[in-house]
C-alpha cells in the first residue's frame, strides 16, 4: 500500500483513527495526518475524471477541518501532478495541502 511507504509514517500497515475518521498515515514528529489518493485520474476520460475529483474534494475538506481542529497538520498525497492540479483547480482552498508523492 502506498501509504505504508509514506516517509516517517508512525503506523505503517494501518489507518489512524482520529475523532471517528480514518487517515492513511500519521507523521508523529510533525503531527501531520495524511490522506493518500492513489487513483490515476489523469488516465480517466474527462467526464469520469471530473466526477472523481468532485467526489474527493468534500472528503478532503472534511478531513482537513478535522485534522486542524484536533491540532494536526494535514496533507494529501497524490500520484501525479495532473491529479494535484485537478484538485487545486476544483478546490483552491486546498492549495498548499496537496503533495505529489515521490515515494510511490
Amino acid at each position: 500500500m502506498t501509504s505504508d511507504k509514506s516517509p516517517d509514517n508512525s503506523f505503517p500497515c494501518g489507518d489512524v483513527l482520529v475523532n471517528g475518521s480514518n487517515f492513511d498515515a500519521l507523521q508523529m514528529a510533525s503531527r501531520t495526518l495524511w490522506e493518500i489518493k492513489t487513483t490515476a485520474v489523469e488516465t480517466y476520460n474527462p467526464f469520469v475524471r471530473a466526477r472523481e475529483i468532485e467526489r474527493q474534494v468534500p472528503k478532503l475538506r472534511s478531513d482537513r477541518a478535522l485534522a486542524l481542529a484536533c491540532g494536526f497538520n494535514f496533507r494529501v498525497g497524490v500520484r501525479s501532478e495532473a491529479h494535484r492540479q485537478a484538485l487545486e483547480e476544483d478546490a483552491p482552498d486546498l492549495v498548499g495541502f496537496i503533495v505529489v508523492m515521490d515515494w510511490c
